[in-house]
């Protein structure tokens, strides 16, 4: 990765409160960029929660590929987005 992404990963992991970072984000992010990473999010939290690829399709109006990754990501070994999934919200299963 470039000097630049870890720089900023450096930022976000230095920022003290959740208003500090929403304020920072909205400051470098367009209103599209936040809604498509927002969507991201709560695509990986339906998939968590065990809801059907093709019902989350359904709900969003979007393509079932859009929710493969989110999918291959939570079902990949060691995966950081599902371990901090199960510290906010463990599994009901």
């Amino acid at each position: 990765m470039s000097s630049a992404w870890e720089e900023l990963i450096t930022v976000l992991s230095n920022v003290e409160t959740p208003e500090t970072l929403q304020a920072f984000l909205e400051e470098i992010l367009t209103t599209r960029e936040i809604s498509v990473l927002s969507l991201r999010w709560q695509l990986l939290k339906e998939l968590y929660a065990g809801e059907t690829q093709r019902k989350i399709a359904e709900r969003h109006g979007i393509s079932l590929c859009k929710i493969t990754r989110g999918s291959k990501i939570l079902k990949k070994k060691g995966s950081t987005t599902r371990s901090l999934l199960e510290q906010m919200v463990p599994p009901e299963r």
